[in-house]
């Protein structure tokens, strides 16, 4: 029905979560009718984004350098290191202005089923580096899904090993949130990590 490169420009975009016929069909004829400078724009910084940008050899972030902005700054606190499964959830947390340690960035989390183990997520990579460096704190940030849980509890026994303290951030009612609208499961996990006092 379309030329063979509009089909492309099409297929392209739908590679993107969520992205489907339709909205990759929206996308492509929106930069072909209203805005080719950004397209070539997007085109250009994709391009080089996918060339350029790896993982930090130490936290495992996107980055173009060897080590991370983060990873590199004398002014973090060494002893405490944060985990998380995504850049994205490790941004949310720069974000927030509240953490000045630093970070080690899993890349997902366990899932034997799609098989996606220790190994997959680095979790070799953290122990050398529970081990090697002076971390006393722990923090996990997984998400709370049944995966992110499974793997917050494999991460917690092997900082036990390694004699390391461990926290996890508090789940609960958000700020500003109403109970009659709170869904059970977040409820009981609110009365569950609730604190004196």
């Amino acid at each position: 029905m379309y030329s063979p490169l509009i089909s492309e420009l099409i297929e392209a975009f739908r590679v993107l979560p969520g992205v489907g016929p339709k909205s990759a069909q929206r996308m492509a004829f929106y930069l072909l009718e209203h805005n080719r400078s950004g397209g070539a724009g997007l085109a250009k910084a994709l391009e080089e984004a996918v060339s350029k940008v790896n993982h930090c050899e130490q936290c495992r972030t996107f980055t173009e350098e060897t080590i991370c902005s983060i990873c590199a700054s004398s002014s973090r606190q060494e002893e405490e290191l944060c985990i998380v499964e995504s850049p994205s959830d490790m941004m949310a947390i720069e974000q927030s202005g509240i953490f000045r340690g630093k970070y080690f960035v899993l890349m997902g989390h366990l899932s034997p089923i799609d098989g996606i183990g220790p190994a997959e997520i680095g979790l070799d990579q953290l122990e050398g580096r529970l081990s090697q460096q002076g971390v006393v704190e722990l923090i996990i940030a997984t998400n709370p899904t049944v995966e992110g849980e499974a793997t917050a509890h494999y991460i917690q026994q092997l900082a036990k090993r390694l004699n390391i303290k461990v926290s996890r951030l508090a789940q609960g009612i958000p700020i500003g949130g109403e109970l009659e609208f709170i869904d059970a499961g977040t409820l009981s996990q609110a009365f569950i990590s609730r604190k004196e006092v």
